[in-house]
C-alpha cells in the first residue's frame, strides 16, 4: 500500500498541472508537505 501512496505522490507532482490543470507551485509545495508530515505521522505510529 505504501508503494501505491509513493506512486500517486509522484504522479500528482508529476503530472498534476497538466491533468487537472492547476496553476502555480502552492499545489506541488502543499502535495510535498502533506507527503513529509505521512513520513514523520507513520514514523511516530510505529515506533
Amino acid at each position: 500500500m505504501a508503494y501505491l501512496a509513493m506512486v500517486m505522490f509522484v504522479a500528482l507532482v508529476g503530472f498534476g498541472r497538466d491533468y487537472f490543470h492547476w496553476s502555480g507551485s502552492h499545489v506541488e509545495l502543499a502535495l510535498f508537505a502533506t507527503f513529509v508530515f505521512g513520513i514523520i505521522c507513520g514514523f511516530k505510529v510505529k515506533g
